[in-house]
């Protein structure tokens, strides 16, 4: 079990691989994902939280109360799934009111489908993001989710042909 979770944390860390570009005004396209969970990452490690994190593969889960030494590592498939990439530029499309900002694609060629910020009195409250990849041997849905002090949660549905589908599900909650 411990392998798989490894494999998973491998995974993960190596989510995206393009990088986020600015338009040629200097300003992002969209809402800067990669700069705002920079940030948390700066404010988590110098608070130092008590966490909860709970890991699952297939139903077998495993928990315990830790300490996170590198909360960049820990948050980096949420920064990796940046909107803001030259590739993709003008690709989503943008609903944004005082409570939410929505980015949504249909293009094949981008994975993040689906990127919704909840604001409360104008501070982010909560952040969804929707990533699907799939070819002729692989596919996968994730749906990741942070709220700010409270937990984060990733889960994961990949599919490699000729094998059963797997489910890996991370939860932390901020004591």
């Amino acid at each position: 079990m411990r392998k798989t979770f490894w494999l998973l944390g491998i995974l993960l860390t190596f989510y995206s691989c393009n990088p986020a570009v600015k338009s040629q005004n200097g300003a992002l396209n969209y809402f800067d994902i990669k700069g705002y969970f920079e940030k948390e990452a700066l404010r988590l490690n110098k608070s130092n939280p008590l966490l909860t994190k709970s890991v699952e593969v297939n139903g077998a889960a495993e928990t315990k109360k830790i300490h996170i030494p590198d909360w960049a590592k820990e948050l980096s498939i949420f920064s990796d799934s940046e909107i803001n990439r030259n590739a993709w530029k003008g690709l989503f499309s943008t609903d944004k009111t005082n409570e939410q900002e929505l980015y949504t694609s249909a293009n094949k060629k981008v994975p993040v489908k689906e990127v919704l910020i909840t604001k409360k009195d104008g501070r982010v409250s909560g952040i969804r993001i929707l990533v699907k990849n799939s070819n002729m041997l692989y596919s996968s849905a994730d749906t990741l989710s942070y709220y700010p002090d409270s937990l984060y949660r990733i889960n994961k549905k990949q599919h490699i042909k000729l094998m059963a589908e797997k489910n890996y599900g991370i939860t932390g909650r901020f004591k």
